[in-house]
């Protein structure tokens, strides 16, 4: 019998990052931790990314819901907002007057979306305009697919992943949709401009007018309810020279037009939530300044994780890169207590039949969670997330996939404009605009060190595996470009033809033998099989094949008859 007295964690937010990290902590050492989890929403965990396949229609939002943390020494108090941190005293005061004493806090508070400073857009009592809204939670989501029903028209503004996502998605939905974005190359942080004009006529192709080098000088409101938005030609984005061949040129009149629409969506970019840090003494910057270790420099006892974060490395606001920061502390404060696992017993990570890729060596002791976004985990692909002299390995928690109906367009690695130039590294593209297609890989000491994929999804599924699987490219890069000309085998027509290390679940690298041992015999069912696995989590485009697997075991269970 151990007495060791339970290590109690605070987490502060309850969406993507903060839930995974209770399920990463409950993985480990179950009984190691008292863990209090204070959530502003009044909902159940919900996969954030999927919001725009609400908005498009693609999925409901109830299959959206993510399983809640299973453990005895589990509080989760929905609906509840941290107000204060009382480092000296070591509390967390809460807005329904609870307090909650904590060994240690994790702020995993997220980001709000960032809403511009342009005339119209705020009512007199700060909030915005019937019928403007952000797409940052489940209730943006709900709000906007409520007000495609009386809106013929909408305006997008912000041409990035999420913009694109909604744009598309709205279109989808029979709206006349206009995109607006305030410099010329659509997702400029990830496509340089021969990429973003090929993206551009994809959405043209889906009934999406695009207003590139655009901004956005004012809400039209009557009867509060907004009708419509003035937009006008960026000089400054024009004069920046990120004009691409099919851009205006530097002499053309500048325009300045009224775009109606009773709907319109911004997304510009988001803001770190770091005013509970900040109140408390913390250091912050544009988020909450943490070391590699995920601790503020102020305070060893108080983390950040996820979008609110800051760590030396940057962030880029990729739900893959939180997961792999959750993992990383759940690591660290399991390894601060020893382990108080009754004896006897086994803990959920270890029970015979839990999937074996969530288990890898780390530094020879503490188990290890690879979890990253598009990764491919089989034998021997995996690696720490040990620190470098060059900081914290994240390779694979950075590949963007954009969701926007039948337009591919994938990202990962060194890609976009602002790529560090290394005399290693070299580039080969292919540009086919008039079929759509655009692809660059960049390799450096014979690996896929970048890639960007527009316009060929087998081809950026390759890609990606090579990427996160760090296999060795072909002698002649170009290989990479195309999918092989020889016939490639047939796929397999059952799932037992599939081999058991064949990857289903890409965000979470879970395979055919992870769901095949997920349950016990008689139990199949896709709860079970989410719960232990996280298969269908992240971005939800392996859903069907899970279910159909679920439905083949239990097939072939109760086809097996029963020894006499």
């Amino acid at each position: 019998m151990n007495l060791r007295v339970p290590v109690k964690v605070v987490v502060v937010g309850f969406g993507m990052v903060g839930s995974r990290l209770v399920d990463e902590l409950l993985r480990r050492e179950p009984e190691a931790f008292d863990i209090t989890v204070l959530g502003s929403e009044p909902y159940e965990p919900y996969n954030r990314v999927l919001l725009s396949d609400v908005v498009a229609g693609r999925t409901d939002v109830a299959a959206i819901t993510m399983p809640l943390p299973d453990g005895a020494r589990v509080s989760v108090r929905r609906g509840v907002t941290a107000t204060s941190i009382d480092r000296e005293s070591r509390v967390v005061h809460a807005d329904d007057g609870t307090v909650h004493p904590y060994d240690h806090v994790v702020l995993a508070t997220g980001a709000a979306a960032r809403i511009p400073p342009i005339p119209g857009l705020r009512t007199p009592d700060g909030d915005l305009p019937a019928g403007v809204h952000a797409l940052r939670n489940l209730d943006d989501a709900r709000e906007i697919v409520a007000a495609t029903v009386n809106s013929p028209r909408a305006v997008v503004v912000g041409g990035g992943v999420l913009g694109l996502e909604a744009a598309v998605g709205l279109a989808g939905r029979g709206l006349n949709v206009t995109l607006v974005h305030n410099v010329q190359a659509i997702m400029e942080r990830q496509l340089v401009p021969e990429a973003a004009d090929v993206v551009r006529a994809g959405l043209e192709g889906q009934g999406v007018t695009v207003r590139p080098n655009s901004i956005s000088s004012e809400v039209l409101v009557a009867g509060g309810r907004a009708v419509g938005i003035r937009v006008r030609d960026n000089a400054a984005g024009t004069s920046a020279g990120a004009v691409s061949a099919g851009g205006s040129s530097a002499g053309a009149a500048v325009r300045d037009e009224v775009v109606a629409a009773r709907l319109i969506v911004f997304s510009v970019g988001t803001i770190p939530e770091t005013g509970l840090a900040a109140a408390a003494g913390l250091t912050t910057d544009r988020g909450v300044v943490v070391g590699y270790d995920l601790a503020s420099p102020d305070d060893p006892r108080v983390h950040a994780i996820g979008d609110c974060a800051q760590p030396p490395s940057g962030s880029r606001g990729l739900v893959a890169e939180g997961w792999d920061q959750a993992r990383r502390l759940a690591e660290q404060l399991v390894s601060l207590v020893e382990p108080v696992t009754p004896a006897g017993a086994t803990s959920a990570a270890s029970r015979v039949g839990a999937p074996a890729h969530l288990r890898l060596p780390h530094d020879g002791a503490q188990p290890s969670m690879a979890v990253r976004l598009g990764a491919l985990l089989t034998s021997g692909a995996t690696t720490s997330r040990a620190q470098t002299d060059r900081g914290i390995d994240t390779r694979g928690t950075d590949v963007v996939k954009v969701k926007a109906g039948p337009l591919s367009v994938t990202t990962m690695g060194v890609c976009g404009p602002s790529r560090p130039d290394e005399l290693t590294q070299r580039a080969i593209r292919l540009a086919d605009p008039r079929a759509g297609r655009y692809i660059e890989v960049v390799v450096s000491d014979g690996i896929l060190v970048g890639a960007t994929c527009v316009g060929d999804p087998r081809v950026a599924a390759d890609l990606t595996a090579a990427y996160t699987r760090r296999t060795p490219a072909p002698l002649d890069p170009a290989f990479l470009l195309l999918t092989p000309v020889m016939a490639a085998a047939a796929p397999a027509s059952s799932p037992e033809h599939m081999p058991e290390d064949a990857v289903v679940c890409r965000c979470n690298g879970v395979t055919k033998g992870d769901i095949a041992g997920a349950c016990p015999p008689g139990a199949h069912s896709v709860e079970e099989v989410v719960r232990e696995t996280r298969a269908t989590t992240g971005c939800g485009s392996c859903k069907d094949a899970v279910c159909g697997l679920v439905d083949w075991l239990r097939a072939s269970e109760e086809a097996v008859p029963e020894p006499a």
